[in-house]
């Protein structure tokens, strides 16, 4: 099943007197349970792409499919409804809320889906567990390493059940074991059936995920999955 179907999309920005092409006709695909990376320069059309997958943002012409759903000229609130319900956002700064504890973060977004107090205790403290922190959840971001905090923010993208996990830079803000670590959790996650898109510009991460979809000024100049070498036969991921 596609999760994501995208066809001769192009985003023109206007600045000024110049139109500036951020994408140039797109074409990409992303299957149900796929752990994909989005890779590419400053400036590649990368991040542009990610607005665009998260509903941040609309195509200039094209269309977007999320789960079979043109989500290119939805309504603002229409927009808002998907995000919430259909996409985990993991973001470089957490943007955790600093008055409030690991718990109270994760639940949040069932806060606004209008799920009961019961409902929302179980599913926060299941996703905390998922990511190793059931013992930190009276904590407050303050409290936290940016590691523990970046798995704050993977709990909370999970809680709501989300057709896709889209993660921009995250493991910018981290060390090398940190940023480790929180892609094990991704692969754990994606081998639980998560589909996972991972927008970075650091190849050792890129390199972590199934797929690689690499851009340039604008255009996907290869797609290519990764060879995955703790695979006994040797083979690609799929």
């Amino acid at each position: 099943m596609d999760i994501i179907s995208i066809s001769n999309l192009v985003k023109i920005y206007d600045a000024g007197d110049l139109a500036v092409k951020a994408l140039d006709n797109i074409n990409m695909t992303i299957i149900d349970k796929e752990f994909t990376s989005i890779m590419g320069a400053s400036g590649s059309g990368k991040s542009t792409m990610m607005n665009i997958l998260g509903c941040l943002d609309r195509p200039t012409s094209g269309t977007y499919r999320l789960e079979g759903i043109d989500v290119s000229q939805l309504s603002d609130n229409k927009l808002a409804a998907i995000r919430n319900k259909k996409i985990g956002f993991v973001f470089q700064t957490f943007n955790l809320l600093p008055k409030l504890n690991a718990f109270e973060n994760v639940e949040l977004p069932m806060v606004y889906a209008g799920a009961s107090a019961s409902v929302r205790r179980k599913k926060a403290l299941d996703a905390l567990e998922k990511v190793g922190l059931a013992d930190r959840v009276k904590h407050k971001p303050s409290e936290l390493s940016g590691g523990q905090r970046q798995r704050v923010a993977i709990a909370r993208a999970l809680v709501n059940d989300p057709s896709l996990l889209l993660a921009d830079e995250p493991t910018g803000n981290l060390d090398t074991k940190a940023g480790d670590e929180i892609m094990a959790i991704f692969k754990s996650l994606n081998n639980d059936g998560a589909t996972i898109v991972v927008v970075t510009h650091e190849p050792d991460i890129a390199r972590q995920t199934k797929r690689i979809i690499n851009f340039r000024d604008g255009c996907i100049i290869s797609d290519n999955l990764v060879y995955m070498a703790d695979k006994e036969t040797g083979g690609a991921g799929a």
